[in-house]
């Protein structure tokens, strides 16, 4: 006796001549092929795309003690000569006048100027201003009313799905309302970040909040120094943002769901019309027992 391996079909073959196809088949099975191919390249899109996931955990996630910050602010009324940028934190580091990475471009006739720092910071508590305190001599009528184009620490990078204000959150502050021989204290918490993208590169970021006041503050001999102030500790919690893509297993259990599922609902579907139809036939012409 030959061994049939035929034996093992569960998926038996109804013969083409047992069948018996209607129109409403027809339009079942074209609607079921659109929606099918609706739904994977739906889902092929969704395993393309690059989800962003974020955790949070405390670490130091960058080797190092430095910590890179561009400041770009405007004050259309205090002339160039007079301002510098000074830095202090806990480790005793005090520098005034920093001139490094520093650029200065008069604006508004000469009379006010456009103040572009780069430099680093320790990460420790500390503060950096900008001043007339290396100047000099000192302006006669001083005016630090400004507006900050961009206060950025870390790389310069935009994370899908996550605000980018957080990470240049003083954007676009400005001042102008305030009195003129006001002090400007910005008061920052800083987040350490870390974004790792698909291939593993890590890119290091900060967030920060802040919050703001303005008083009036006398030097010696009770003379009015105003200064902006940017005073700023760090935060032990670090955030991580991590690209991650769905499984290739995921996409092909739903591309298997997809298919099976629909030709499932819409066989149903069909056997439901057709059965009602042929119970009205038999209605019409008084064969139904």
């Amino acid at each position: 006796m030959v061994f049939d391996i035929r034996r093992f079909d569960i998926y038996r073959k109804v013969p083409k001549d047992l069948t018996q196809p209607t129109t409403t088949g027809a339009a079942i099975s074209v609607g079921c092929c659109l929606f099918i191919a609706y739904l994977l390249i739906s889902e092929l899109l969704g395993f393309l795309t690059i989800d962003v996931a974020s955790e949070l955990y405390v670490d130091d996630p960058q080797s190092g003690d430095k910590i890179p910050v561009q400041i770009i602010i405007s004050m259309p009324k205090m002339k160039c000569e007079y301002l510098g940028m000074d830095i202090q934190d806990s480790m005793g580091r005090h520098e005034v006048g920093m001139v490094d990475n520093s650029e200065k471009v008069p604006t508004h006739d000469g009379n006010g100027c456009l103040f572009t720092s780069r430099f680093q910071i320790n990460k420790v508590p500390g503060n950096f201003h900008v001043s007339t305190h290396s100047a000099r001599s000192q302006p006669d009528n001083p005016d630090m009313t400004h507006e900050i184009k961009e206060l950025r620490i870390g790389d310069n990078m935009v994370i899908p799905g996550v605000k980018s204000q957080s990470f240049n959150a003083l954007e676009g502050k400005t001042t102008f309302d305030k009195h003129p021989l006001s002090s400007h204290d910005y008061i920052m918490k800083i987040v350490p970040t870390v974004y790792e993208s698909i291939d593993g590169n890590l890119r290091y970021l900060y967030q920060y909040t802040n919050a703001y006041k303005d008083y009036i503050a006398y030097g010696h001999g009770q003379r009015v120094m105003p200064a902006i102030w940017f005073r700023y500790e760090m935060t032990p919690i670090t955030v991580k943002y991590t690209e991650r893509r769905k499984p290739f297993y995921h996409f092909i259990t739903m591309v298997c769901a997809i298919i099976g599922g629909t030709f499932t609902v819409a066989g149903i579907i069909d056997s439901m019309i057709f059965s009602a139809t042929e119970m009205y036939k038999k209605l019409t012409i008084g064969k139904l027992s």
